[in-house]
């Protein structure tokens, strides 16, 4: 038995099997197609959940937040991109508060992403259904399940087989985008934009604010809903092909392009269709489309069938973010090890399965905003752990063998950390029902290793390797 932390009363060495049966295919992808992974994550925000903060906030509201959210992911992704260069694991974010904050801050960390990334398809799944509703008429438990068992499937066939399908869902998605923005600009009228009734209760109402001041807040989940799980890149650090130097590219990349785009959506689809119209419609570019083009057209067509894809390639990105944190944090001993075992494909297939089965529950709500605002929940509570994780190790000598340097250094932590707080407070605001079931999910899992997993630690695991390097470095040098 070894000890790593003063916190964990006891860490068991693996044996010499342990580690062979929990490995992922090495070199499989590269910066290109993980830029593509990057914004597969995000890409089904585009299409719809977006236009919900429009209901609470108006088009200025949902616009500030979107501008405030746009800085805080970009400031973020500059942090990772310099944490994941230096220690580049499938443990991703928890990898990092595991090393800068001992076992309990990684647990967090990871705990918080799990319920973002296990919580996130199931929303997406309500947003599918409504797209093929808009389609072929039809929605609902059917086509949930349909798309879990598909798509858990064929990920169940290997990371490169899944990453090649990745690219061409997500490429079909850019194509829509594009097609929708060309389609869309000539019949852009700002007047649209602010087409909400003004709120005479709220302070600060007017048309550019019709809910007030207030409403910026309320509206920061939705916002996120623009760029979340872009921070999933690292997660595939075990499976890069030279981590260090193609996980901050790709994450940098894959930011720049997901802001261009959002700003696109965040300006057409209600300044040609309405503010009003679109708030609360299941498939917004469909509805944009289809308010110029008709209901019948081809554009609309396309756009539908091309949304679905949008939609499919984060389902399906953030299924695989999700399997490779469990499995990182069941390798270490933080879950039931049972979830890293691989197959001969070296993928962990409960990992996938079992977070499956629980999205696929979650989805039966219907309650696409509940599911955002829980997801947005995990998220923000992440960034917040990971930006405090930046800030230390930063100050650590292995900070200077990084291959990128975070521009801003402190201050950028400081602000994307100040923006994450307000965005954790936000959840609260948006739906306090589902925050209050998020954080009743979190309870449950720090319990769990309050009482049982933190005892249970396998210190040959490659994060707790890490960190007790990290912490044997900081105490050589302090």
């Amino acid at each position: 038995m070894v000890s790593t932390d003063s916190d964990v009363s006891s860490v068991s060495t693996a044996d010499e099997n342990y580690l062979s049966k929990r490995q992922l295919k090495q070199g499989a992808v590269g910066w290109f197609l993980l830029t593509f992974l990057g914004v597969s994550y995000v890409i089904s925000g585009d299409f719809s959940g977006w236009n919900f903060g429009l209901a609470l906030g108006g088009f200025g509201g949902l616009l500030i937040a979107t501008i405030l959210m746009a800085i805080m992911y970009l400031l973020l992704v500059f942090c990772l991109a310099e944490m994941s260069s230096t220690l580049p694991t499938a443990g991703g974010g928890y990898g990092f508060s595991r090393c800068a904050l001992g076992p309990w801050g990684g647990y967090i960390t990871g705990t918080a992403i799990i319920l973002e990334y296990a919580i996130a398809p199931a929303a997406i799944a309500v947003f599918i259904g409504g797209y093929m509703n808009s389609l072929v008429g039809i929605d609902g438990p059917l086509i949930y399940f349909l798309f879990y068992a598909v798509f858990v499937g064929i990920h169940l066939l290997g990371v490169g087989e899944a990453f090649k399908l990745m690219f061409v869902i997500t490429g079909t998605a850019v194509v829509a985008i594009a097609v929708l923005v060309v389609s869309l600009l000539p019949h852009f009228n700002v007047q649209n934009l602010f087409d909400i009734p003004v709120s005479e209760a709220a302070l600060g109402a007017n048309l550019f604010l019709p809910h007030g001041f207030m409403g910026i807040w309320e509206a920061i989940p939705f916002a996120i809903w623009f760029f979340l799980a872009v921070e999933g890149v690292p997660l595939a650090a075990e499976e890069a092909h030279t981590p260090h130097k193609d996980i901050p590219k790709s994450i940098i990349y894959a930011m720049t392009i997901l802001i261009i785009i959002a700003f696109f959506v965040l300006f057409l689809v209600p300044g040609v269709a309405g503010s009003a119209n679109m708030q609360n419609h299941t498939a917004p570019l469909v509805g944009a489309i289809q308010s110029v083009h008709g209901e019948s057209s081809s554009a609309a067509l396309f756009v539908n069938i091309a949304g679905l894809a949008g939609l499919i390639a984060s389902f399906f990105s953030i299924t695989y973010g999700y399997s490779r944190q469990i499995f990182a944090l069941s390798r270490a001993g933080y879950l039931p090890k049972s979830l890293s075992l691989t197959s001969r494909r070296k993928v962990p297939v409960l990992a996938l399965i079992i977070p499956g089965v629980f999205g696929f529950l979650l989805s039966l709500t219907g309650e696409g905003d509940l599911l955002i605002t829980m997801a947005v929940f995990g998220a923000t509570l992440s960034y917040i752990m990971m930006c405090i994780s930046h800030l230390l190790l930063r100050k650590r000598p292995s900070s200077k063998k990084s291959k990128f340097v975070t521009p801003g250094g402190a201050v950028t932590s400081w602000v994307a950390l100040i923006l994450a707080i307000v965005a954790f407070m936000s959840t609260f605001l948006a739906n306090i029902v589902a925050a209050c079931w998020a954080a009743i999910f979190f309870g449950i899992m720090i319990l769990y290793f309050a009482l049982y997993s933190r005892f249970h630690l396998v210190a040959s695991a490659p994060e707790e390797e890490f960190a007790v390097v990290s912490k044997a470095e900081k105490q050589i040098y302090s």
